[in-house]
């Protein structure tokens, strides 16, 4: 976040522009890979080309001038493989990442409120340098204006001099487009003298503060060609009336160039602001002086009765006229600060802008946006009030059923209708919460293309789901893990291509990254087709470390999961990827922290299958509440299947007593004794006198959950229990139930993993457990 200065009133506009920033730099990061990839269209150079322009505007606006600097030579290089000047190679796509990674470190460096090293950057700027060396790069260097026609003639640059009438479109500011950049750009071609027209200004009670009301004039004179001058203005010319006539150097007016913008706002639509519709031009706004594009000095001058009446011979700047004109200075910072001055001494604005630009009554509406950015701590602080509204509309509940009031038929339909309007409130609020797991996947390809280049391995990603929705909460914890089981993929499980080939693989390794909702939870898969994990290596170094016992009869499964050990690592050697031992463990952490966990499925010689499972929201849930002895606990909804009370020819008993099954449909469903789990006294044992609740797990397997009774569906608040207890087998998170009374929430699939205390084949850390005989 931008450091606070309550003494900036920019501040918020800052804050702003750098989240547009990490918003371009992504969506940069994707096409980049998409032009390495050779799967790319031309409008993937143009959107590169689009977000740095966007990014320099923004910091020119803010004066981050090394920002500015370094983007206007990112774009020019940018600017030249979009003209087909320069082709796609393999080292010009690593100097776009070089010149990527340089741009997003000085972003850092301008929301930090610091200034890099002098240096910092120099070798992009060279790699950029060393395409451009065929190409002149505009630069700050002004040329020497003539003084007269008479100049000599052996002068190495011929210098052209154009007068320039920018009549902006009052919606221009609305685009990120900024007048005070263009002149600051025009000031690199070469001399430039400015008046502005203030004509337009309205009264201050009238005034739309992001209205435009200021047209100018400006006379170049530069060395420069006229595509540079058009360059100045690419991007604004939908949002303004433009007029470019050139002169000779006997003053006289030679051509005369007019765009006039439709004014239907088609346009890009980049920029620090989100776009806003606009209104189609008037018909004053849409005409033009007839001829103004004809060839010969004669006819220009007859189409453009203004310029020849007012302007019959053009010399360089020296002493302006006064009299009709209000002059800036060349760094064009007067035009901007004069924005509100008044309308005096403004002079009448030429024919073609004049045509082109009337403002539009006082009366006429104002676009507006199609959207509002909120700071996420207000939505957090929504979410908790519905959170609060949830239990205290199940305290209400419950307290009406106590009092016997629900049999009302006036507040039975009103409680109806309450908890309707809540859930739809709850479900809104929340859909503002949700984004998709895109802005984290879109990582990956830069991470696969570094680690892959240093591993000398080549790999191919594919990512489906890209779409799939979840909180932003968990969104933001994504990224460490999923970047710790990218690198583990390409690290330890990916072949060397010579060692791919030997084993009769593809050269080429694949890790897919997937993303898709399942029993209200989403689910990450990474899958690679590596090696797969070498479980008697992982079995040797896990009883050397002392992470299991000696003796420990572990499952392939167990074995697996092993690297998630604190402080395990199978590498060799400590490198700068791997060694340490810290990399899967963080992954296991964190995504319990977050309410999910993480499993691990090989196959030695074909690959390795990783598998996330976390909550959509760390909010709310729907979930049934059950009895078990004298405690209540959730089940949540998505989970469960339905709920049977088993005859006796349905249930048996597993061999040694290990536990129950039940025989449903032709299948064998294994029984889950919670109570017993968690040593409740009093809980019933029989399946045939309670009942068994089926639920599905995230591998799809089904249990039945051993349960004494149900008390009903609701919609319950989430409460980390980690946060404000500690971590507890079998639990997941708590609530709070309409009585006050907290009640834990069940975790199905570390339940489904737990055995009974004191059952057989219960190990150390739960390693060496007995598997079922069913399973």
């Amino acid at each position: 976040m931008l450091p606070a200065d309550h003494d900036d009133p920019f501040a918020q506009f800052k804050t702003t522009f750098f989240e547009e920033c990490s918003e371009l730099l992504t969506d940069m990061e994707t096409h980049l890979a998409d032009l390495e990839s050779g799967e790319f269209e031309n409008e993937t150079l143009h959107a590169i080309f689009r977000a740095v322009h966007s990014i320099k505007a923004g910091a020119g606006a803010f004066s981050f001038n090394r920002l500015v600097a370094f983007s206007h030579k990112f774009e020019y290089l940018l600017d030249e493989m979009r003209e087909g000047r320069l082709q796609i190679s393999e080292k010009l796509v690593e100097t776009l990442f070089r010149s990527f990674d340089v741009l997003s470190d000085l972003i850092g460096f301008a929301q930090n409120a610091e200034v890099p090293d002098d240096s910092f950057g120099e070798d992009a700027l060279e790699a950029i340098q060393s395409f451009l060396s065929d190409t002149p790069i505009v630069t700050a260097a002004k040329p020497e204006v003539k003084e007269s026609s008479n100049s000599s003639a052996d002068d190495e640059d011929q210098v052209h001099h154009y007068r320039i009438e920018f009549s902006p479109h009052e919606a221009m500011y609305r685009h990120a487009n900024e007048p005070l950049l263009i002149i600051r750009e025009l000031k690199e071609l070469g001399e430039v003298n400015i008046k502005v027209d203030m004509s337009r200004l309205p009264a201050l009670s009238a005034m739309e503060p992001e209205d435009a009301y200021f047209s100018w004039v400006f006379e170049l004179w530069t060395t420069f060609e006229r595509d540079d001058v058009d360059e100045v203005f690419e991007f604004v010319v939908d949002d303004c009336d433009l007029t470019i006539i050139t002169v000779d150097d006997s003053g006289h007016v030679t051509a005369v160039d007019v765009s006039l913008a439709d004014g239907d706002g088609a346009d890009e639509g980049f920029g620090l602001f989100a776009d806003d519709p606009l209104e189609p031009a008037t018909p004053s706004e849409a005409s033009a002086p007839a001829g103004a594009e004809e060839d010969t000095a004669e006819t220009i001058a007859d189409a453009t009765p203004s310029v020849a009446a007012t302007s019959p011979q053009v010399s360089p700047p020296t002493s302006p006229d006064e009299s009709d004109t209000k002059d800036v200075d060349s760094s064009g910072e007067g035009a901007l600060a004069g924005d509100g001055a008044g309308g005096d001494g403004a002079i009448d604005p030429p024919a073609a802008a004049g045509a082109a630009a009337g403002p539009k009554g006082p009366g006429a509406p104002t676009p507006k946006a199609a959207s509002i950015r909120v700071d996420v701590d207000r939505v957090d602080i929504l979410v908790n009030m519905v959170g609060e509204l949830v239990i205290t509309q199940a305290m209400l509940l419950q307290e009406v059923e106590n009092s016997g009031m629900a049999s009302t038929d006036r507040i039975s339909t009103g409680m109806g209708e309450m908890s309707t309007h809540i859930r739809d409130l709850q479900e809104n609020v929340m859909a503002i919460r949700m984004q998709p797991v895109k802005s984290v996947f879109s990582r990956m390809p830069r991470i696969v293309r570094d680690v892959s280049k240093k591993l000398a391995k080549k790999v191919k990603l594919t990512t489906i789901g890209e779409n799939t929705e979840v909180d932003k909460t968990v969104i933001e914890e994504l990224a460490d893990p999923l970047t710790h089981m990218i690198r583990n993929s390409l690290d330890h499980g990916l072949e060397t291509p010579a060692e791919r080939l030997a084993a009769g693989k593809p050269e080429e390794g694949s890790i897919t990254l997937s993303a898709e909702h399942r029993g209200g939870r989403i689910v990450i898969e990474i899958i690679d087709d590596g090696r797969g994990i070498n479980r008697e290596k992982v079995y040797r170094l896990a009883q050397e470390k002392g992470v299991i016992p000696k003796d420990a009869d572990l499952s392939d499964e167990e074995i697996d999961n092993l690297i998630f050990a604190p402080g395990f690592s199978t590498a060799d050697e400590v490198t700068d990827l791997s060694g340490r031992g810290v990399g899967m463990d963080v992954v296991r952490r964190n995504i319990q922290s977050l309410g999910g966990r993480v499993s691990v499925h090989s196959t030695p010689g074909k690959g390795t299958r990783f598998l996330l499972t976390l909550p959509l929201t760390l909010a709310v849930l729907d979930g049934m509440i059950v009895g078990i002895a004298t405690q209540r606990y959730v089940i949540p909804i998505n989970s469960i299947l339905e709920t049977v009370r088993p005859t006796p020819e349905q249930v048996d008993e597993l061999v040694g007593g290990a536990g129950m099954v039940v025989f449903i449909r032709g299948e064998y469903i294994r029984i889950v004794e919670v109570g017993r789990i968690f040593e409740l006294d009093g809980a019933l044992t029989d399946p045939t006198k309670a009942l068994v609740i089926l639920v599905e797990t995230e591998g799809g397997k089904v249990l039945g959950l051993l349960v004494d009774e149900l008390h009903g569906q609701q919609q319950v608040v989430i409460k980390s229990l980690e946060t404000n207890f500690k971590q507890v087998d079998g639990i997941a998170s708590a609530t709070i139930l309409g009585n006050g009374n907290v009640c834990l929430i069940m975790d199905i699939d570390q339940l489904a993993k737990m055995q009974i205390p004191g059952s057989l084949g219960l190990g150390q850390e739960g390693y060496g457990r007995r598997r079922l005989a069913a399973e």
